[in-house]
Parts: structure tokens; C-alpha cells; sequence
């Protein structure tokens, strides 16, 4: 068990740092001055979806519950 434990610690380190990568990698929300104006508007930001930042989001959010798991389940005690 104990091999088990380093293999899900190692991993849950290098989650850890990709994560934080793929946070800071993300744009920001704002939109700025172009919202005044309905520039921000475009295809592009109607669809994130299939853009390099929707893919970001997606794996952020598939990280961070990677990341929940692994902390519950190293903070257990087995």
C-alpha cells in the first residue's frame, strides 16, 4: 500500500503544477473597452468552446476535480 500512496503523491504533485500552469495560461474575464462597443462579440468569443481557451477550461476543471480526489483520498488513512 505504501507504493501505492508514493505513485498517487507523485501524481498528485505533478497535477498540482499543471494546474497552476493551465490557470495562468487562461485569459483574463474582462473584456475591456471593446464590451462598450458589442465588439467582444465575435466568433471567436461565441465560440470558446472550440477554441484553445475553451480547451484550457475544460482542463481545468478536469485538474481540479483530479485534484479533490487525490487530496481525499491521500488524506486518508489505509
Amino acid at each position: 500500500m505504501e507504493i501505492l500512496r508514493i505513485i498517487l503523491t507523485v501524481i498528485f504533485a505533478i497535477d498540482c503544477v499543471a494546474l497552476t500552469i493551465v490557470v495562468l495560461l487562461q485569459e483574463g474575464k474582462q473584456q475591456g473597452l471593446g464590451s462598450i462597443a458589442g465588439v467582444a462579440d465575435t466568433y471567436w468569443g461565441k465560440n470558446k468552446g472550440r477554441s484553445m481557451e475553451g480547451g484550457l477550461v475544460k482542463a481545468t476543471t478536469i485538474m481540479a476535480v483530479l485534484f479533490f480526489v487525490l487530496a481525499i483520498v491521500l488524506n486518508m488513512n489505509f
